[in-house]
C-alpha cells in the first residue's frame, strides 16, 4: 500500500519520483522549472535552506511551498497569508456514466487550456504545466468549457488538479464527469489520486465527499515572492 505520509510533502516527493525529470535543486530543496510549475519542495530542517532559493528564483517571481516552512524566509522574500487546503484521497473507482464527450487535450489545446484554467484559478497554471500529466476537457459551442487534469505525480500518487469550468457553463455536472474520468484512469493503473481544495470552499469539498474522496489532515500552501 502506498505510504500516505508522502502526501505531507507532495512537491518534494514528486520531484524525487515520477517527476524527477523536471527537478531543479539539490538534496534539501527542489523545484519545478518556472515555465512548468511555481512549486518548491523542501526536505530539510536547516534554517538556512531557504537562502538557496536565490539560485533559482528571479526577482519578483512568485512561487508556492506546500506543507511546513522550515523557518522564516530570508529578508529578500515576502510571505503572503497562508492558504489552508483540504487534502483528499480517492481509493475506489467513481461510478459515473458520462453524458458528454471527454477529449484528451494534447499539445494542440495548450493555449485554450492555459487560458481557461487561469481565468478560473489564476496564478498556478504555467505555459508548460500540461507536461506534468494528462488533461481532459469538454467542449461546447466550439470552445473548451471544462477541464481536469493531473499535476504533481509520485510513483504511486497523482494529484487531480485544474478542476475548472467556465463561469458560463457551471452547474451542468461537467466537473464531476471529468474528475471521475481522471480518477478512474489512474486507479486502473494502480495510482492513488488525491487533490487539494481550499478549506473554505465548502461546495467543492461537499462534491468531492459525495464522489468518495476521504479527508487527510489539512495542508498549508505558502505563497511567496522574491523582492530583490
Amino acid at each position: 500500500m502506498p505510504t500516505r505520509s508522502k502526501l505531507d510533502n507532495p512537491v518534494w516527493h514528486s520531484l524525487n519520483e515520477a517527476h524527477r525529470r523536471f527537478a531543479l535543486g539539490d538534496e534539501e530543496l527542489k523545484l519545478y522549472p518556472p515555465n512548468v510549475s511555481p512549486f518548491v519542495g523542501i526536505n530539510s530542517n536547516d534554517k538556512q535552506v531557504l537562502q538557496k532559493l536565490d539560485n533559482y528564483i528571479q526577482t519578483n517571481e512568485r512561487f508556492f511551498i506546500i506543507g511546513d516552512l522550515p523557518d522564516a524566509p530570508p529578508k529578500n522574500y515576502v510571505v503572503h497569508p497562508v492558504l489552508i487546503c483540504a487534502q483528499m484521497v480517492q481509493t475506489k473507482p467513481i461510478e459515473m456514466t458520462p453524458t458528454e464527450e471527454i477529449i484528451y487535450l494534447n499539445d494542440d489545446y495548450n493555449e485554450p487550456l492555459t487560458e481557461l484554467v487561469n481565468l478560473v484559478q489564476p496564478g498556478y497554471f504555467r505555459k508548460d504545466t500540461r507536461l506534468m500529466g494528462d488533461y481532459f476537457g469538454i467542449f461546447k459551442e466550439g470552445k473548451l468549457v471544462a477541464v481536469t487534469g493531473e499535476r504533481m505525480r509520485m510513483d504511486d500518487f497523482v494529484e487531480v488538479s485544474a478542476v475548472v469550468t467556465h463561469p458560463d457553463f457551471t452547474g451542468r455536472g461537467y466537473a464531476k464527469q471529468l474528475v471521475a474520468h481522471t480518477v478512474n484512469k489512474n486507479l486502473a493503473a494502480g495510482i492513488t489520486p488525491y487533490l487539494h481544495v481550499a478549506a473554505s470552499n465548502t461546495p467543492a469539498i461537499a462534491l468531492y465527499e459525495k464522489l468518495g474522496f476521504q479527508h487527510r489532515p489539512n495542508i498549508s500552501v505558502w505563497k511567496m515572492n522574491r523582492v530583490v
